[in-house]
């Protein structure tokens, strides 16, 4: 897993173009990292299926007002990251839910066959559960290239804002999936969302989501 990490690092870093002399170039400040990481807009509406999910796992949408919001991304962290991703896209079987029609459907934490909204909370869980601080993972509504709703999980880090998503086994920066970023959980509490504030890498995404959704 080291030698995953130190490709990852790599490839995420060598993104990173910096002016200067050679040592500036291979080092990375904490205001440039900085940038990576997302930007809560407005208040905005939960999913109502969130809501129901914290109905239902009231210890999942607890208020953490004191806990830390960005844990450092270590090759231990790292580590833990690629396992839980890993491990919970293996352990639910892929299925299609029909929340309109069957009300039992809802958000479940750890079920046999799930959507991508139970491969993202059970992913939380299981991080909280390894002493990642609750408040440092939040989950998302995004859109996809093909304009499909899809909700995935946030890891905020000392390196940027990581995506976990059942959707593939790679650890991405979030400005890399090439989604359109609709609303995120509030920082200050997890029963609370936040519209995404659009920069330009969004603005962009969304304007590619449109076009080629006509």
């Amino acid at each position: 897993m080291a030698q995953i990490y130190t490709v990852f690092m790599s490839t995420l870093l060598g993104a990173i173009v910096l002016s200067g002399d050679a040592l500036a170039r291979n080092r990375v400040s904490h205001e440039t990292v900085q940038q990576s990481a997302i930007s809560e807009g407005g208040p905005t509406l939960a999913p109502f299926q969130h809501v129901r999910f914290c109905i239902r796992y009231p210890s999942e949408c607890k208020a953490d007002a004191e806990g830390r919001s960005r844990v450092d991304l270590d090759p231990n962290t790292f580590d833990l990251l690629v396992r839980v991703n890993r491990e919970v896209n293996v352990a639910i079987a892929p299925t299609n839910k029909s929340y309109d029609t069957n009300l039992s459907d809802g958000w479940t934490i750890a079920p046999g066959a799930g959507d991508c909204n139970d491969y993202a909370v059970t992913k939380r869980h299981e991080l909280v559960q390894n002493g990642i601080p609750p408040r440092a993972l939040r989950l998302s509504v995004v859109r996809t290239s093909s304009g499909i709703g899809h909700l995935v999980l946030v890891v905020a880090t000392s390196k940027g804002d990581l995506v976990l998503d059942n959707l593939t086994e790679t650890i991405r920066n979030w400005e890399s999936t090439n989604y359109a970023w609709i609303k995120i959980q509030s920082t200050r509490d997890a029963r609370f969302w936040s519209e995404v504030k659009p920069d330009a890498s969004t603005l962009s995404r969304a304007h590619h989501v449109r076009i080629a959704g006509r």
